[in-house]
Parts: C-alpha cells; structure tokens; sequence
C-alpha cells in the first residue's frame, strides 16, 4: 500500500472534498479485456525471464493493445521504489538487491519477441550512487551488440539531478531518452514529492545537449489547469524536447490521489494542435496516452 506524507494526505482529502462525484468512466476510457494468444505468450515469456513491466506494475490500460502487438515496456532494478509518488501503483520500499543478470534476460526478451523497438524504465533506486544507471547502460549495451536492427528508448528517473549517473547512461547512449515530468509544477508536493520541476527539466536539457532525442510525458485531470499545461509545455519546448505525450490520469487505488475531471478527448486535441505549433515534434495527446504508447511509431516517424 502506497504510503502518503502530510502534503498529500492534506491535497488528497481537499481534493475528495472538493470533487463532484464523476459517475462511471466516460466510453472514451473503456478498453479491452486482456486477452489472446499474444498477450498470453508476452506474459508467460515475462514470467519465465523473471522480469517485470511496466505495463502490469502501473496498470497500464493498454496493456491488451500493446502485448497483442507483441510489445512490452520492461521494468527493471526490480519492483520496490523508493519514492511515494501519490499517482503511481509501484510498490514502495527499501529495494535490498541488485539484479545483474537482469540485462541479459532483457535482450534475450527482445531477441525472442524479435522487437524493432524496446522501451525500458525503471523504479527510482535512491539508495544507489548511480541510481541504477549502470544496469540501463548496460541492457542499452547488449541490445545494440546482439540486436542492432532495434532502437532503444529508455525511460529514466531524475537519479536525483546527478551529472555521474547522466554520464553513465551516455557511455551506450539510447536512441531516445524520456524522462516524466508528470504534472505541473503547483502539484509536486502531492503529485512527486521527492522529485524538482526544475531538475527534471534541466535533466531533459542536459541530454538534448548531448544530441539525444528527447521525450516527456505528464498526466491531466489531477488537478491542474488548462493555462499550466500549455506553461508546462512551453518549458519543455524550451528544454528542446522533441516528444510529448499526454494521458488522462486514472486512481490505481482508494489509496491514490482522487482524479480530479475527465478531460474531454476535444481537450486533448487542443494540447495536440498548441504542442506542434510550440515545436514538439510529435505530440501523442489523448485519453489512454501512457508514456511508451505507440513508442515504436514515433521512433519510426522521427528518425
């Protein structure tokens, strides 16, 4: 169970308080059941490599489309993070291993689902110097020495603004390096208490200057305002992020912060039309958007 400090048990029960009850989710936010061959041999070969993802930790509500197309976002550095995100379904704790021979059963992951374009994220793992930068580095290693048709994403945490575990990472650069900013800034106290607007931003800087692409997500209807998000956005083109993608934000459990609207499909066109005008390159914008959603389109489509 998520455990929440003062600032979001403080937002969360001004939030429930303040919130209309929405009633059933709107049809633009039904999906399908899990289900078909492909989705079952995904997860079986997850399950056989002992590996986690995304997809199953956050809930992810494409998870049918996206295994039926035979793609996964891989979790790795394990399943605990160390951080009390009051959005996010990961468990939170104390991680006590490090996994090293995760890497290799990554790419033996990707050689057998024959990807031609991998997504990789990670808990936080703040208890380490590097932040678990080493381990991205090296499954970004093997994938391109042993499947080098494949582009490579990776989709990092902050590891706490540090120049060391930003160099690892770009001693086997990805092709594509994403980093959430998650929300606008006025909700990081509730949203991302242990993470900086400006440090995330600086971190998107700090790769694009090393000639990265560059990608970044957020979550609507938590609270924020139509006029942050396009703030929001307009710091990102600031920073030279190329990638935008932006999704409703739906309650993991009663224990979460509460969703606050569901954000029309109209809104999200709006955020869709400003961002390209903005300079983003390609701007993913609607309900079911997760960060690695159609992750292998926009690989195609940018390079």
């Amino acid at each position: 169970m998520i455990k929440i400090n003062q600032h979001q048990r403080a937002f969360k029960e001004s939030a429930e308080k303040d919130t209309k009850d929405l009633g059933k989710r709107p049809d633009w936010l039904k999906v399908k059941l899990p289900t078909g061959d492909n989705f079952s041999e995904v997860k079986n070969l997850m399950r056989r490599q002992k590996l986690n993802t995304v997809c199953e930790e956050a809930r992810c509500p494409n998870i049918a489309e996206c295994w039926n197309h035979r793609t996964a976002t891989f979790m790795i550095l394990g399943d605990t993070c160390t951080r009390s995100c009051g959005f996010c379904n990961v468990k939170l704790g104390m991680p006590t291993e490090l996994d090293f021979d995760e890497p290799k059963r990554v790419v033996e992951s990707v050689i057998e689902l024959n990807l031609r374009h991998v997504v990789i994220t990670s808990v936080n793992r703040d208890e380490l110097k590097d932040g678990g930068a080493a381990i991205f580095k090296e499954c970004v290693r093997l994938i391109r020495e042993q499947k080098p048709d494949c582009t490579v994403e990776i989709l990092i945490p902050d590891f706490k603004g540090e120049e060391y575990a930003f160099n690892i990472i770009m001693q086997s650069p990805p092709d594509i390096l994403n980093h959430n900013l998650e929300t606008v800034p006025r909700l990081y106290h509730a949203v991302r208490p242990q993470a900086k607007y400006q440090r995330s931003l600086d971190l998107i800087e700090w790769f694009k200057n090393k000639k990265l692409k560059t990608k970044s997500g957020i979550m609507v209807g938590i609270g924020e305002k139509k006029e942050e998000v396009l703030e929001l956005m307009k710091d990102l083109v600031f920073k030279g992020c190329d990638i935008l993608t932006i999704g409703q934000y739906l309650q993991p459990t009663k224990n979460h912060l509460p969703v606050d609207r569901f954000v029309t499909p109209e809104e999200f066109n709006i955020y869709k039309t400003e961002g390209l005008k903005m300079g983003f390159k390609i701007v993913e914008s609607s309900p079911l958007v997760r960060s690695s959603y159609h992750a292998d389109q926009q690989a195609r489509a940018i390079f």
